[in-house]
């Protein structure tokens, strides 16, 4: 009866929340109305979304899928129904506040995720994942956990050092840890009779470790320098701008930029818009600790390059630190310049990806 009233009222747009986890999807349709419509677990296959999209399809004309971790759990859901050609908002978690007066479960998180959507209180566009970016994140994952690994294989080493026995100490503790490391790796052991071999050891194998760290950070390093050339030369030029902090501010726009809706928006997600704390007569902006850290940290290196070497932004130090500004709060105000600097090499970059792909389609022609 319900289905036959809905469909003298008109057609059903179905607007699906998905509560997203490892190998289980749990999703929820509503109507524009925002009646429920059913729910549905799936698994995280293809055959799931398959699955998930005909069962959306079977209560109405589907408008809109809200998924939660579209980076994460959901990624592969995502690109599942964006190739579909359906549009897909990211949603994140449901309020916290919110959950302890109505409680947690994986029906109600895909129920407000849903609502979310029709409620438009969430309205982001999920990173497309499908391009060399993706390609500079996954190296930049290996890259890291490389150089985290290398850190502690150093350190180890150093702690060993210091605990090793007094002959074997004396020869190795005023070493650089580049020194260190070629002069371990070179050790000869023996057999493991006492402290001092079992030590030598010990070093040998964390020596060779590092080297071996070392040189899968090399070559990591060069493949991500390629790649971003390749991407983004434009965003290179920039004073103050590396491969590092380059690809970072990639992965935090994506491979598909054009989903950010302006500069401030791009300054949000990267944690360098201004956040108002004003309170009585005092009315000021503080730091925003949202955001990606990640490229929040690679504007504020590129900051420190320019007070460096860039001298206008010197002279914006000097005139604001005259009117009373703190350091913190006048990097602040740079990081967001930069932020809007970056967003229009992006924006242009797109453009111009977009008019030549133009001319390649009028060349076939």
């Amino acid at each position: 009866m319900a289905s036959m009233r809905m469909a003298r009222e008109g057609a059903v747009r179905v607007t699906v929340g998905v509560d997203t986890h490892k190998d289980a999807h749990v999703a929820r349709a509503k109507d524009q109305l925002g009646r429920r419509l059913g729910e549905k677990i799936i698994p995280t296959t293809p055959r799931g979304y398959r699955a998930l999209l005909a069962w959306a399809k079977s209560h109405g004309e589907v408008a809109t899928f809200g998924v939660e971790g579209t980076g994460s759990y959901g990624a592969g859901l995502a690109r599942y129904l964006q190739s579909e050609g359906h549009v897909v908002i990211e949603v994140i978690r449901p309020n916290r506040q919110a959950r302890r007066r109505h409680g947690k479960s994986d029906p109600a998180d895909a129920d407000a995720a849903a609502s979310a959507v029709l409620a438009g209180d969430a309205t982001g566009q999920p990173k497309a994942a499908d391009a060399t970016v993706e390609m500079i994140r996954a190296l930049r994952v290996a890259r890291q956990t490389a150089i985290k690994a290398r850190t502690q294989a150093s350190n180890a080493m150093k702690a060993l050092v210091v605990t090793a026995p007094d002959d074997l100490r004396e020869c190795l503790r005023e070493l650089s840890t580049i020194a260190l490391v070629r002069t371990c790796a070179r050790l000869r052991p023996g057999k493991l009779v006492d402290p001092t071999t079992a030590t030598k050891v010990a070093l040998r194998s964390l020596a060779l470790r590092h080297e071996a760290l070392e040189t899968e950070v090399k070559v990591l390093e060069a493949q991500l320098t390629r790649l971003t050339a390749g991407v983004a030369p434009e965003l290179l030029a920039v004073f103050g701008l590396g491969t590092d902090s380059a690809g970072a501010l990639l992965v935090a726009a994506g491979d598909n930029p054009r989903r950010l809706r302006s500069e401030a928006a791009f300054a949000m997600l990267c944690g360098a818009s201004p956040v108002e704390a004003s309170s009585g007569k005092v009315t000021r902006h503080r730091l925003n600790r949202g955001g990606d850290r990640e490229a929040n940290c690679a504007l504020y290196h590129i900051v420190m390059v320019r007070l460096r070497w860039h001298q206008p932004t010197k002279d914006y130090m000097a005139r604001r630190t005259t009117e009373g500004k703190s350091k913190r709060e006048i990097i602040r105000c740079l990081k967001r310049y930069v932020a809007r600097e970056i967003y229009a090499v992006l924006r242009s970059m797109q453009l111009s990806d977009v008019a030549i792909a133009g001319q390649a389609q009028g060349e076939v022609a």
